[in-house]
């Protein structure tokens, strides 16, 4: 089976829609190329948030932030239609990096996966659960219910975030629910010339978590060419972006890149079969665990400000999920309000029944 790794740059200046586009040729140009598995950046919708909190101009880097919740899409919501219609065209499941905005919050956002499957329908996301260093003052944390792994016709898929790869407990929760193909999605930055770089730590990591989970790796990173710097119009920011997307087999070996400094999409065959061939070596969510003596205790909730049904009901109303609209809701209520009737009158006619069963006189 083929999956493929995006490497590119979103669209500067920010514009949700032009990177969604680009998104969406992206998904169909790895479609024709036969890929069932399409991995995109992190954030590539619109932007990672590589501009710095300056406080020699304090206003600056609040209102980029403004720009990039300007630009950020509600999951699920009608922004993603056109890379549904791209899934399907393609035939592939997606895993696309956005920005991700919460209604009625508008300095909420999360850096969110979202999993798309060949039929255009979202099967899932995942917020990142730990913003790093200077994104937290940029991105929310996510909650534990998206520490998901989804159940696929081409294998179990699960993705983390960036440094999420040096959550030792985030990994193994993934790992527990028996993941085959993990997205690992990272922004390809920085690489400061005199300071701290990425570029190693990326393919250590992404390799870490393949020989970890005896498991495939499909790491797709960002990579944006310096000369956008002046276009993307953010001020004092670092252009620093490398890229190093690859895959990566159960071995902990690239079977596919790493690729640096250039835009493109790495092709990569797997086969599943071989994820079985490694867990006779290790098999840490198999015969090799000792859930006896450690196991993750989770207690993941939703991240809301409101608990109780009827804030769950609240919270999701204000999110846009409802379970149906309000007609069909109604029409549910009449129809479980029948079903009570009907069942107070059997109740009644069981009581009176057994009120004449006491009253005959025994034989």
């Amino acid at each position: 089976m083929k999956v493929a790794a995006v490497q590119a740059a979103p669209v500067y200046p920010m514009d949700k829609n032009a990177s969604l586009d680009k998104a969406c040729s992206l998904i169909e140009t790895a479609g024709r190329e036969g890929a069932k598995l399409v991995v995109l950046p992190e954030t590539f919708v619109a932007a990672y948030p590589n501009w710095s909190i300056d406080l020699s101009k304090p206003g600056e880097w609040a209102r980029n932030l403004a720009q990039l919740t300007k630009n950020a899409i509600q999951v699920p919501g009608p922004d993603l239609d056109g890379v549904a219609e791209a899934a399907r065209k393609a035939g592939a499941y997606v895993c696309l990096g956005v920005n991700e905005y919460v209604p009625g919050h508008e300095g909420m956002l999360f850096n969110t996966l979202v999993f798309i499957d060949p039929d255009g329908q979202v099967i899932g996301k995942h917020r990142k659960l730990t913003p790093s260093n200077r994104e937290r003052c940029f991105w929310a944390r996510g909650d534990g219910t998206t520490l998901r792994v989804h159940d696929t016709q081409i294998g179990r898929i699960g993705g983390l975030i960036c440094y999420e790869h040096l959550q030792p407990l985030f990994k193994y929760a993934l790992m527990c629910q028996g993941e085959q193909i993990h997205c690992a999605c990272w922004p390809g930055w920085p690489d400061f010339p005199s300071g701290r770089t990425n570029r190693r730590i990326l393919c250590w990591e992404s390799q870490a978590y393949a020989l970890e989970g005896q498991c495939f790796v499909v790491a797709s990173s960002m990579y944006v060419p310096p000369e956008l710097a002046e276009k993307a119009k953010l001020g004092n920011a670092s252009w620093t972006f490398f890229g190093g997307s690859g895959i990566i087999n159960p071995e902990g070996e690239y079977i596919a890149g790493p690729v640096f400094d250039q835009e493109t999409i790495v092709y990569g065959e797997i086969d599943l079969e071989q994820i079985v061939l490694r867990k006779a070596a290790v098999d840490v969510n198999g015969k090799d665990n000792r859930w006896d003596i450690l196991r993750i205790e989770t207690n993941a909730q939703p991240y809301a400000p409101f608990g109780g049904a009827y804030g769950a009901q609240l919270w999701s109303e204000m999110q846009g999920i409802t379970t149906a609209p309000e007609d069909e809701r109604s029409l549910d209520m009449q129809q479980l309000i029948r079903r009570l009737e009907k069942l107070e009158h059997e109740l009644e006619l069981l009581q009176q029944e057994r009120a004449r069963d006491k009253r005959q006189p025994a034989e």
